[in-house]
């Protein structure tokens, strides 16, 4: 039972990470290490993303689709107007030193290949500990990822992959589709509105009328 919890997570790292790897900026080197992630990988999808990424993929397209002004903002405080940027970045660059994750990655700590990195990271970490025995080590990783998981890369998943599915690239509509379903929904999105005040009847409340001494 433990070792097919670890080759689950296993599994789950390599689609993270492959995934990541998508949102990075395609390079001769990039592409090589795609083609060989995805020769390791089961997901059919992902594989099909890593063919049409050796014919697809460029630096030019690439800035075109996620740079300023493009159709796909990767960053998440793109998503997420209402938190102040600095205190973003502080917390995801806390999360980031507790564990330890140093991405490759030239990106800002809420691009989307970087977070989705740090989740691979976190699965491959919770595999390790869980195969040398140390279960409060695992455990503390998985609630990590779990939360990270939802508190942030489920608040932009869907509307990137929605960006991106139309776009004509297909490596990247796969890319996006595949970050979706691994994120899963915001869990915010579902809650119910604020309840609006309701309308006061007519005798509560009054105008002054011109001349009234307050």
């Amino acid at each position: 039972m433990q070792e097919r919890e670890e080759n689950k997570l296993l599994r789950e790292a390599a689609q993270w990470r492959m995934t990541a790897l998508f949102f990075e900026c395609p390079s001769d080197e990039w592409k090589r290490e795609v083609a060989s992630l995805a020769s390791e990988i089961g997901d059919n999808d992902l594989r099909k993303a890593a063919e049409r990424a050796q014919f697809e993929a460029s630096e030019g397209l690439y800035h075109a689709t996620f740079g300023p002004g493009g159709p796909a903002p990767p960053r998440e405080v793109t998503y997420r107007s209402w938190v102040q940027p600095g205190y973003l970045l502080a917390e995801l660059s806390a999360f980031y030193d507790a564990f330890a994750y140093r991405p490759k990655t030239p990106d800002v700590p809420d691009h989307v290949a970087v977070e989705a990195g740090f989740i691979a990271y976190l699965k491959l970490k919770t595999a390790f500990a869980s195969a040398g025995g140390d279960a409060d080590a695992a455990a503390v990783t998985a609630d990590a990822a779990e939360k990270f998981v939802s508190d942030h890369i489920a608040k932009y998943a869907e509307k990137l992959a929605a960006s991106l599915e139309f776009s004509g690239i297909e490596y990247l509509a796969l890319a996006g589709k595949s970050l979706f379903e691994l994120a899963g929904k915001d869990p915010d999105a579902a809650r119910a509105p604020l309840p609006v005040i309701q309308q006061a009847e007519e005798d509560e409340f009054t105008c002054a009328v011109a001349g009234d001494v307050l």
